[in-house]
C-alpha cells in the first residue's frame, strides 16, 4: 500500500481571491478584537496601544520614511443614564442593526461587555450578520460615488 493512498485526495485548487463577504467579516472581526482588547485593558487599568506605520516626509532631507505611530481606537460602548453599558457595533462609519430597530446591546457591567463583544465576534465569524454587513458596505460605497 502506498503512502499517498492513506490520504484523501481531492481535485480542488486554492481560490485566487477570497470572497468579498469573507473579507468584510474578517475586517469586522479584527475591529471587534480591538474593542475586546480595549475593554479588557480598561478593566485591568492598563493601556492598550495598537501601532501602525505611517509615511511621513522628513523636513530636513525631504525624503519619505516610515514611522511607527499609535493607532487611535475609539470605544464603541457608552454608559446610559441608569448605569448600564451599551455597545453598538460599527462597520466603518455605519452602526449595524443587530435586530430590526435595535442597534445596541445593553449589558450590566464592563465584564459583561467583554462577553457580549466576544459573542458578537463569534456571530460575525459564523456569518450571522452578513446581511447587515452588506447593507453597511453598500451604504459606505454610495458615499464615494460622484
Amino acid at each position: 500500500m502506498s503512502t499517498l493512498s492513506t490520504l484523501k485526495l481531492v481535485a480542488i485548487k486554492k481560490p485566487q481571491q477570497m470572497p468579498t463577504i469573507q473579507l468584510r467579516r474578517n475586517k469586522l472581526s479584527s475591529k471587534l478584537w480591538e474593542q475586546i482588547q480595549l475593554a479588557r485593558s480598561q478593566i485591568n487599568g492598563q493601556p492598550f496601544v495598537v501601532t501602525r506605520f505611517r509615511s511621513v516626509k522628513d523636513r530636513d532631507t525631504g525624503l519619505r520614511k516610515q514611522v511607527e505611530m499609535p493607532k487611535r481606537i475609539r470605544p464603541w460602548w457608552f454608559v446610559t443614564e441608569n448605569g448600564k453599558v451599551c455597545v453598538s457595533i460599527r462597520y466603518g462609519s455605519w452602526t449595524l442593526e443587530l435586530a430590526k430597530g435595535k442597534p445596541s446591546v445593553e449589558v450590566a457591567s464592563a465584564d459583561d461587555l467583554v462577553v457580549a463583544l466576544e459573542t458578537i465576534k463569534r456571530a460575525v465569524e459564523a456569518g450571522e450578520l452578513d446581511a447587515q454587513i452588506e447593507t453597511a458596505s453598500a451604504g459606505l460605497k454610495s458615499g464615494f460615488k460622484k
